[in-house]
């Protein structure tokens, strides 16, 4: 029946609790996108007014070589053809001078270095999480590629920075949950720090609408009223359709998804093989992912042959 086995995970509270927080997650990236974008424009802006340089195109097909970790303005992994392009390699020292942490990692493999004199985006890019190569604006960005450029980028030092990090503790807590639960305790320290972040930009309207919405969800008792099926705990949700909370549910899964395929370099298996179990258990899921669990399956078998080959280790290359 339509939306029994939802209404059956919603009757788990800790997993309820799991979905509100995520559903506060992605209206934040929601009104964050128009502020993101419109200071990376004016921070792209100001960069290649001071340093005309930077608006010189690139001639030399600079490409990225996996990442940068500490010690930021000595080393670089970021490769530039014979003759050193001299516009991609002042956007390179640019880029260090704006990192907020000298031991941090940049990841050079989200950039188009080529487009850095023209695109804002690109930009960016380089103050997020891997992963984001095919991500061209900020509204394809999810909540974390976007905290973490409040984060890492000097030009929102203006931001307290204590609050961004504290999402960015819970973002990172919720979504690497095993079991996809969180208790109720969590929950308030959680709605403690999402506001405390939304009082910062009381100013836009994006924001301040996002940050309404996230209260009024912190507020309601999400559960699914199924015709002919024994009613879950708790009353209906007060104008939340079924149908709605599928789709960010959804959007949740499938980000975190996307989190343990792409990171290759720190794959947790486990984790991913919980998922995988978690989706296969609920048929609507299931049905939704099944491109993603085939996917999961043949990284499965790989491993498994790789272990009874011997499992030889190969360095990467830097």
């Amino acid at each position: 029946m339509v939306h029994e086995e939802l209404s059956a995970r919603l009757n788990d509270g800790g997993y309820k609790n799991w979905l509100k927080a995520g559903y506060c997650l992605l209206k934040l990236r929601e009104g964050l996108h128009p502020f993101t974008d419109s200071e990376m424009r004016s921070f792209h802006g100001n960069l290649v007014t001071r340093n005309p340089g930077l608006r010189q195109p690139c001639r030399s097909g600079c490409r990225p070589r996996g990442n940068q970790v500490g010690k930021l303005r000595t080393s670089s992994h970021l490769q530039l053809r014979p003759g050193q392009d001299k516009a991609n390699s002042e956007w390179r020292n640019v880029i260090l001078r704006h990192h907020t942490n000298p031991r941090g990692m940049v990841n050079w493999g989200n950039c188009r270095p080529p487009l850095w004199n023209q695109d804002h985006w690109e930009l960016a890019k380089a103050y997020m999480p891997r992963g984001q190569a095919g991500v061209k604006g900020a509204e394809l960005c999810d909540a974390s590629a976007l905290l973490n450029l409040l984060n890492f980028c000097s030009h929102f030092n203006y931001v307290d920075q204590h609050c961004v990090r504290e999402v960015i503790r819970c973002r990172n807590e919720l979504m690497h949950s095993c079991e996809m639960r969180v208790c109720d305790q969590w929950m308030r320290r959680y709605q403690v720090s999402i506001q405390q972040l939304l009082q910062q930009f009381t100013h836009l309207p994006e924001v301040a609408a996002a940050g309404q919405q996230i209260l009024e969800m912190l507020a309601v008792d999400l559960s699914v009223l199924v015709p002919g099926v024994d009613r879950v705990d708790g009353s209906l949700s007060e104008g939340v359709e079924p149908e709605s909370i599928s789709q960010w549910e959804a959007d949740l899964l499938r980000e975190r998804l996307q989190e343990l395929l792409t990171d290759t370099d720190t794959q947790d298996t486990e984790e991913l093989l919980r998922l995988r179990d978690f989706l296969l258990a609920n048929r609507d899921l299931s049905d939704q992912f099944s491109s993603e669990l085939q996917t999961i399956t043949s990284m499965e078998t790989q491993m498994r042959r790789r272990g009874e080959g011997g499992g030889n280790e190969v360095e990467t290359p830097e």
